[in-house]
């Protein structure tokens, strides 16, 4: 289950997020990535069980990416301990597993259902919305039932969760109550009556048990969701290759230009499904979102959330902006250098299985409100999610080494800013930042 300010996930869990595949890695490049998210890939259809509540309880499980938030590395799975960091301090995921002290094996199933839909724990403490049960609060009784009896089958782990790291006054729990009145309306999702049975499954998926907008929507200072700007962009803390923290965007979600308006429904679907689609490849924290849950849902689910996406009405936050003829020029030179031979001059990339790179014009990466992602994979590279399908991307390389902050700058604003792209200028200084 994904947390505020990490986007795993939402694909929840849902999070569509383009990628620059600016030249393939070789072999050594590759080998000096962090590890690649390999779950092991599912069938061409993975049907959600249909008359096993605990296996249906792990499907929806699944669903939530609980697995990537309470599983820190080399710990046992559902343990918890897995450190987020907020502006508010840092929070660390709770073990989930059936231990009765450590975990949760002591909790009614009433108690488990108050935690998900009020974001109140056994002992009565307010939980943070680092856990984002104003996202479960939508998920149906019977669905949290289910989930509670795979929940309850998880063994046992006695790894207690180191205690979160908040000072006066974000420690005070009690506070959360006024959090809550402000910002939190509770109550499971109700089907709109004037759509489809599957756009209805997909608002289900991606509002609910993929709290989508955990990564993809633009919160308030006191760390709430913007509903006005719901799914259009939003930011989040995770880790870059070496192991630091840095800011990546969760881009766009709508059909605005500097979103989804360039994908199609399938485009959507083969992505939430094998991190590869026409438009782009994932990387990032969203191989672990898709790693971990989205390819493991039903074709009929991925389709359904991919719908639901496709039908978001366009919210455009990332201005059109222009360079002057110097930094055009300087930023034409480090493009044609360093990325026009995988993206080509025109920024129109290729196809999936072919040895040039994703399209750049309409990417919503390259347009993201924020250009925390873009800079990332310039100064990182990008590690395509693996297994790939028939028809894939290759992983990108670094370019860190070789620019310096004025020259990711220079060719992450000329990206940007032709092509009838959208999106600020970057500087210097917001390079620094992610280093």
């Amino acid at each position: 289950m994904m947390t505020l300010f990490k986007m795993q996930a939402t694909l929840a869990t849902f999070a569509v997020a383009g990628t620059l595949v600016l030249s393939p890695t070789s072999a050594q490049e590759q080998a000096a990535q962090p590890a690649t998210v390999t779950a092991e890939e599912p069938a061409a259809a993975t049907p959600e069980p249909a008359n096993d509540p605990l296996a249906r309880g792990k499907y929806l499980a699944t669903a939530g990416n609980c697995m990537t938030c309470h599983t820190r590395e080399g710990g046992a799975p559902f343990a918890g301990g897995v450190a987020f960091k907020t502006d508010f301090g840092t929070i660390y995921s709770t073990n989930i597993t059936s231990d009765p002290k450590a975990g949760i094996g002591s909790w009614t199933q009433e108690q488990f259902v108050r935690a998900m839909r009020e974001g109140v724990r056994a002992n009565g403490e307010h939980l943070y919305p680092a856990f984002p049960y104003p996202s479960f609060t939508k998920v149906s009784d019977e669905d949290l039932g289910e989930i509670f009896a795979y929940v309850k089958s998880i063994p046992a782990a006695a790894t207690p969760s180191p205690a979160n790291e908040m000072g006066f006054p974000f420690n005070q729990r009690q506070l959360m109550s006024v959090w809550n009145a402000l910002f939190f309306d509770a109550g499971a999702f109700k089907a709109d009556t004037k759509q489809s049975t599957e756009w209805n499954r997909g608002a289900y998926l991606v509002e609910g048990l993929g709290h989508c907008g955990a990564c993809h929507s633009p919160r308030n200072f006191l760390g709430a969701e913007q509903a006005d700007q719901a799914m259009s962009g939003g930011v989040f803390q995770d880790k870059v290759p070496g192991g630091a923290i840095r800011q990546w965007s969760g881009v766009n979600l709508t059909s605005a230009e500097s979103g989804l308006k360039s994908w199609t429904t399938e485009d959507i679907a083969a992505y939430l499904k094998t991190g590869h689609s026409n438009r782009s490849a994932s990387f990032g924290p969203m191989n672990e979102v898709i790693g971990n849950s989205t390819r493991h849902l039903s074709d009929e689910d991925t389709l359904a959330m991919a719908v639901y996406v496709k039908s978001l009405a366009p919210i455009e936050r990332s201005p059109k902006s222009t360079m002057d003829d110097k930094a055009l020029r300087a930023g034409d030179t480090l493009y044609t250098i360093h990325c026009g031979t995988c993206h080509l001059p025109t920024g129109l990339g290729d196809k999936p299985g072919s040895e040039l790179g994703a399209p750049l014009v309409g990417s919503a990466v390259a347009q993201a409100p924020d250009p925390s992602s873009l800079i990332n994979i310039i100064l990182y590279g990008g590690q395509v999610l693996t297994p790939v399908p028939q028809k894939s991307w290759k992983s990108m390389k670094a370019l860190g080494d070789n620019l310096s902050d004025e020259d990711v700058a220079a060719v992450a604003t000329y990206v940007r800013t032709n092509w009838g792209n959208r999106g600020a200028p970057v500087t210097a200084a917001q390079v620094a930042q992610q280093r």
